[in-house]
């Protein structure tokens, strides 16, 4: 039985690879097949009655596990500089701004058709289904140009943080307390000031450790501090972006003399290093999670009709919505008004959601609804984009004002 279990993972591990691998030429994102892969698998346990135990419990864990890689395996991609300044705040307005009137318009919509609800617990609800999973969109935007693929790293590494930050907000506080405002306000605070001097000594332990085991202690580090400050509600994936960002443009932080202390030409060589090992196991974590997921799926919730229409109405809501924020920020709009899937911290967002503030309407069958619509949405709009000169010279910028950006 042992020996059987390892041959499937490692077949099913081999196949998520090379549906990496062929992304680039199909243009359907991995995702979409790794969730069929385990679905199928599902199907061929039932034919054969095989006795499978309880996953569920690992979806959360495998979950939180992917986030944190992979918004660290974009970010230490990113290139931080004074050319970079327009990119950031368009990137800042086009991941917030759609996730509050996303969120305001579901909420309003949950209101109106369940009487008595509160609009506390109308967005608590309703901000799962606004945020951009980076977890899909980051690998799906790998084949872009440059600039677009730096973009949609920005874009929705922030539309995780700004979700996370918006729901622990509304959900562990109400919106009426002007207390909760300054109370977030200060945990902000406190997790910029402790995701510095956390990533100072991080980045201190990498450049100095000479032990051949050294990056495994960092990240096993990275994850502690990640899961302490969400223990204190603290917006942790903060820390994450900033250690991230930081590591990946040293170069770019020669000119304070503090960082001369750190060994900076021993520490280049080192982050290189941590770069390849944390994009394997982000590779690793993301197919163990969808492949996962796929096999959780009951196919009665992926065919319910009472919250398809649902479903359909949020996605294509969600798609207007970008339309309009990316023609007011002057942002191309083709490819990457598809690139807005739905995924992992949509799924971990719907989970958080205590019992007492859930509604019947938002179940397993609307999140499920939404993330392969978003997802066959990306696919289409990658498969039917026509390549044009940026993806083949990979020098086109997202607007004609922009410097070209270079990530690798």
């Amino acid at each position: 039985m042992t020996i059987a279990i390892l041959i499937v993972i490692c077949s099913l591990l081999l196949f998520a690879y090379i549906f990496d691998l062929t992304a680039s030429r199909t243009r359907i994102p991995s995702v979409i097949l790794l969730l069929i892969l385990g679905w199928a698998l599902r199907q061929q346990t039932n034919m054969l009655e095989s006795f499978i135990p309880d996953l569920a419990k690992l979806l959360p864990i495998l979950g939180t596990l992917g986030l944190i890689l992979i918004v660290l395996d974009g970010t230490l991609e990113l290139e931080l500089n004074n050319s970079k300044k327009n990119l950031i705040a368009r990137s800042v307005f086009a991941s917030l701004v759609p996730i509050l009137l996303l969120s305001f318009l579901l909420a309003f919509a949950f209101i109106y058709f369940i009487p008595g609800l509160s609009l506390t617990d109308a967005l608590t609800n309703a901000l799962p289904f606004s945020v951009i999973s980076s977890a899909i969109a980051i690998p799906s935007a790998r084949h872009l140009s440059t600039a677009n693929r730096e973009f949609i790293t920005y874009e929705s590494s922030l539309s995780d943080i700004f979700g996370v930050i918006l729901f622990n907000f509304i959900a562990l506080n109400q919106l009426n307390q002007s207390t909760s405002f300054l109370q977030s306000g200060l945990q902000l605070l406190i997790m910029i000031a402790v995701s510095f001097l956390a990533t100072v000594l991080l980045a201190f332990l990498l450049g100095r450790i000479d032990h051949k085991i050294k990056f495994i202690p960092i990240i096993l580090l990275v994850l502690l501090i990640y899961s302490v400050a969400k223990l204190y509600h603290l917006p942790a994936l903060i820390f994450i972006l900033i250690f991230g960002v930081i590591l990946g443009n040293i170069d770019e932080l020669k000119k304070f003399r503090w960082m001369n202390k750190l060994n900076l030409y021993s520490l280049n060589t080192e982050v290189i290093k941590f770069k390849e090992i944390t994009g394997e196991a982000t590779f690793l974590i993301r197919a163990l999670f969808f492949l996962l997921f796929g096999f959780l799926i009951e196919t009665s919730e992926l065919l319910n009709t009472d919250t398809l229409v649902w479903a359909l109405g949020i996605v294509v809501t969600a798609l207007i919505i970008r339309a309009v924020i990316f023609k007011l920020a002057k942002i191309e709009l083709f490819p990457m008004l598809f690139i807005a899937p739905r995924g992992l911290i949509n799924i971990l967002l719907f989970l958080s959601i205590v019992p007492a503030q859930n509604i019947p309407l938002v179940n397993k069958s609307l999140m499920l609804q939404v993330i392969l619509l978003s997802a066959a949405v990306l696919m289409f709009g990658l498969i039917f984009t026509k390549k044009n000169k940026a993806e083949i010279t990979d020098e086109k910028v997202i607007t004609t004002t922009d410097e070209p950006a270079t990530i690798q």
